[in-house]
């Protein structure tokens, strides 16, 4: 099977897509990421076919940033910013960046499946231009209806040129969909019609691996402190963290991310480590607890180790992630205005004693053992794709 993958050119939107992307390349299907450059040593890496579709990730907010003369956002109170990053950023310039090279790149490849994620908006439209089969990847829960629709008017003169009428959701629920939050964080999710659980975070969780970085009180709770790879720019928060939590009993490893410096945190509390990046693989194994933005792909990792967290959204999703979190009985969140050094140290305490915020992040983690591995999915959608064939030639 033919199968082209494409999603918006950055971490949090490419890494959901990889597992998926390699179980088809092991089944021996033909398997070609589509996004822009910043996606390409992911997907190399990953040992899959790479597609350049229109320009980098940063040319997208460069263009938003010129059309509002300022700093897109600012201000905005946090229920607001889904509403007003996915129309504009993500359908009206995203879209149109990658248009043109995203229909050439499927009329020259002709697949037969065409995977994107929910922010990826001119896949269902070059799905539908060529024939492909439309298969939406949920990098996250489900995005409000809402916001679809604002984003449906903004994106319809792009279907329109095509002769074409942009549909209500954007086209993003035009075919199957695969769901990767297990049920009992977004139950809404779960119970539309047309969905495929497929499990977010790779089985075992068990790292026999020892810790990368040493502490001199080794059987303390080990706590995880990030804030993801596109929210990490704000070094005064960690800088707040680090201090709150320097007399606690615990050990801290802070991960600030490939394009920060751990040096600009010094000086380093003896009770902490402070480093660029560890797979969250080898490091969640070891933990307590973890203190995070909020992120969908570090959410995941969490949950799928049972882990409680202390939630500090600081953009994008992070805010309804947070909320489904808590909501769940999984974690405490902290939202901007309430970050303080004392409400850290009892947001951490209240997540570490509490058997309640621990049972339910195990039960999350069950559910996600639970869940078909994307293998599986593959195999099924494989299956899938033959009985449509056959129907079609009968």
């Amino acid at each position: 099977m033919r199968i082209m993958i494409c999603g918006v050119p950055a971490p949090g939107h490419i890494m959901p897509l990889l597992p998926i992307a390699r179980a088809f390349l092991d089944r021996g299907d033909e398997v070609t990421i589509a996004s822009g450059e910043n996606a390409k040593e992911m997907a190399l890496s990953s040992g899959l076919s790479f597609r350049a579709v229109g320009p980098k990730y940063e040319s997208w907010f460069e263009a938003l940033r010129v059309r509002t003369r300022g700093n897109p956002g600012d201000g905005l109170a946090p229920e607001r910013i889904e509403g007003y990053f996915v129309p504009r950023l993500f359908g009206e310039i995203g879209m149109a960046l990658v248009l043109d090279d995203l229909l050439a790149l499927g009329r020259e490849l002709e697949p037969e499946l065409l995977v994107f994620e929910p922010y990826f908006f001119a896949a269902p439209l070059i799905a539908a231009l060529i024939g492909a089969r439309p298969l939406l990847h949920l990098i996250g829960p489900v995005m409000d209806r809402t916001v679809l629709e604002l984003t449906a008017d903004a994106i319809s003169p792009m279907w329109r040129e095509f002769g074409l009428q942009s549909p209500p959701d954007a086209g993003v629920y035009a075919g199957t969909m695969l769901n990767i939050c297990p049920p009992s964080l977004d139950p809404a999710t779960s119970a539309m019609g047309g969905v495929r659980p497929m499990r977010p975070a790779a089985l075992p969780i068990v790292s026999t691996s020892p810790l990368p970085v040493s502490f001199a009180e080794s059987s303390r709770p080990l706590v995880y402190l990030t804030l993801g790879t596109f929210s990490n720019n704000n070094l005064d928060l960690f800088t707040l963290v680090l201090s709150a939590l320097k007399d606690e009993p615990i050990n801290l490893i802070v991960s600030v991310g490939a394009d920060n410096d751990p040096s600009a945190l010094s000086p380093v509390p003896e009770n902490a480590r402070v480093v660029r990046y560890i797979p969250q693989a080898e490091l969640l194994p070891h933990c307590s607890g973890v203190i995070h933005h909020g992120g969908a792909g570090t959410m995941f990792g969490v949950l799928a180790h049972g882990l409680a967290s202390l939630v500090l959204p600081q953009s994008a999703d992070n805010f309804k992630n947070a909320d489904l979190l808590e909501a769940a009985g999984a974690a405490k969140v902290l939202l901007p205005g309430e970050v303080t050094k004392d409400s850290v140290r009892a947001g951490l305490a209240g997540v570490l004693d509490s058997s309640a915020i621990s049972s339910r992040a195990k039960l999350l983690a069950q559910e996600i053992a639970d869940m078909p591995s994307p293998n599986d999915v593959a195999a099924m959608l494989a299956a899938d794709s033959v009985g449509q064939q056959i129907a079609c030639d009968s």
